[in-house]
């Protein structure tokens, strides 16, 4: 049985976004729940000289960077760029008189920039840090490439900061974008890219989410309205995945997910379901398997969402974008409570939390 709401859970109170679909968190969500969609033909071609379609985000907007450093590579710029305007968006709640927060973000994960210089996780948040003119407090925040699974890490990390009373706002989140000539490349020699050939394949998309989260305490001493509530994650590994000779069995997703809902701190049954499934056959399998070995645990009538099908792959920003989106919808009374969020990355990690009425 879930425990009662205590003064020291986390909530989230502030969410920003900027998807292909919207430039902020308001617009992401209403696109997303109208199931909207806004997939087009880029500039950049696939070995059979054909257009990716691709979700972006129009370069008018995205926040320009605040000085010239040579040092970037186009993805960092374009990194940087995507993840500015929603984090600001995110601290628009934060008090005055509060303290700088923490923030910690979601890279994506490295095995697409194998052949690239690796982003340096340290560099990229000053850099950011520096974009939104030092609103947050290195000394707190952290970084990692960990791809889909990372962003919902993030949110864990950051809400046991504030439930442990370290510090009073924590901010989480993700940004990643596949908008990329390697990145895309590489994509499309392995066949993933979804095209007229390639069936089975997903849209590449890019976006950036963040959330700032309180306690349910600091959020009332600070008179800042909660949106929703977040449980502790749940994380697991996946053996056999997309880029493993092991075996797939599924193995990983479900007993992440069978730790969340068998952990106590979930309210049964879990009536919506935010999925980072991309179109790829092997996702939805595997998210088959998951609720088989735990149905029990699910509303009969449950929902499951994947924003992936207006937005595109979202990469490591998908978990943040979904918590966020779940934390909309609950406070806006379009969905239902308890939501359960999941995000699995391509080489194995696997996470999972759930999202409350506040």
């Amino acid at each position: 049985m879930a425990t009662e709401p205590r003064p020291t859970d986390a909530v989230i109170v502030g969410v920003g976004m900027t998807t292909p679909v919207g430039l902020t968190a308001a617009e992401t969500a209403a696109a997303v729940r109208a199931g909207l969609a806004l997939f087009a033909q880029s500039s950049l071609l696939d070995h059979h000289f054909e257009p990716f379609v691709l979700g972006e985000v129009p370069d008018d907007g995205m926040a320009g960077l605040g000085t010239v450093d040579a040092g970037l590579t186009a993805r960092e710029a374009r990194l940087l760029r995507l993840a500015t305007q929603p984090l600001r968006e995110c601290l628009t709640v934060l008090p005055a008189e509060a303290p700088k927060p923490g923030v910690v973000v979601a890279l994506p994960a490295p095995r697409l920039t194998s052949g690239q210089r690796p982003l340096d996780p340290v560099a990229f948040l000053a850099r950011l840090s520096a974009q939104v003119g030092g609103a947050v407090e290195l000394g707190r925040s952290d970084a990692s490439p960990t791809g889909r699974a990372g962003g919902i890490a993030a949110i864990h990390m950051a809400a046991a900061y504030v439930s442990a009373g370290h510090a009073p706002f924590m901010v989480a989140g993700g940004v990643d974008t596949f908008r990329d000539a390697y990145v895309l490349g590489t994509l499309d020699l392995e066949k993933r890219v979804k095209s007229a050939t390639h069936l089975d394949g997903f849209i590449p998309g890019e976006a950036a989410a963040f959330v700032l989260l309180a306690t349910r305490d600091t959020a009332r001493r600070a008179g800042v309205p909660a949106l929703a509530a977040v449980t502790p994650g749940a994380f697991g590994e996946e053996p056999g995945h997309l880029y493993s000779e092991a075996p797939y069995r599924g193995d990983g997703l479900a007993q992440t997910v069978g730790a969340l809902v068998g952990g106590g701190a979930l309210p049964l049954p879990v009536r919506e379901v935010y999925s980072s499934m991309n179109g790829e056959q092997h996702w939805a399998k595997e998210w088959g398997v998951s609720h088989t070995r735990n149905h029990t645990a699910f509303d009969p009538g449950h929902e499951v969402h994947h924003p992936a099908d207006c937005t595109g792959d979202t990469g490591a920003a998908c978990g943040p974008l979904m918590v966020g989106l779940a934390a909309l919808g609950l406070a806006g009374g379009y969905r239902r409570s308890p939501c359960l969020v999941y995000g699995s990355s391509d080489d194995g990690p696997r996470a999972a939390v759930g999202v409350l009425a506040a």
